[in-house]
């Protein structure tokens, strides 16, 4: 990591909006460290008591697929179609899973 003349790393952020729910991608943030892109996130991300939990991840350490190799990731699963919601009736009084 360089912190010379403002060249930080890139940090994404991902707020949890209230407990029991999944945590989202909201945005980026460049910081020197962890810390500060903590700090960064929360000063940025949560201004109005947006969240109840903020991760914060180097970008560099993300791994991603690349979208040319979607069909021998994603393929192999359409053949387990039990694995889809549509075979299960969700109560009405269920607001979130």
């Amino acid at each position: 990591m360089s912190q010379t003349g403002g060249d930080w790393d890139l940090y994404e952020v991902f707020i949890r909006s209230k407990n029991g729910m999944s945590h989202k991608h909201v945005g980026s943030v460049h910081a020197a460290d962890d810390a500060m892109a903590l700090q960064n996130a929360r000063d940025l991300y949560t201004r109005r008591s947006e969240g109840v939990s903020i991760w914060v991840i180097a970008s560099k350490n993300i791994t991603a697929s690349d979208p040319g190799d979607s069909a021998a990731l994603f393929e192999p699963a359409a053949d387990k179609v039990y694995r889809h919601p549509t075979f299960y009736t969700i109560p009405d009084n269920v607001k979130n899973l």
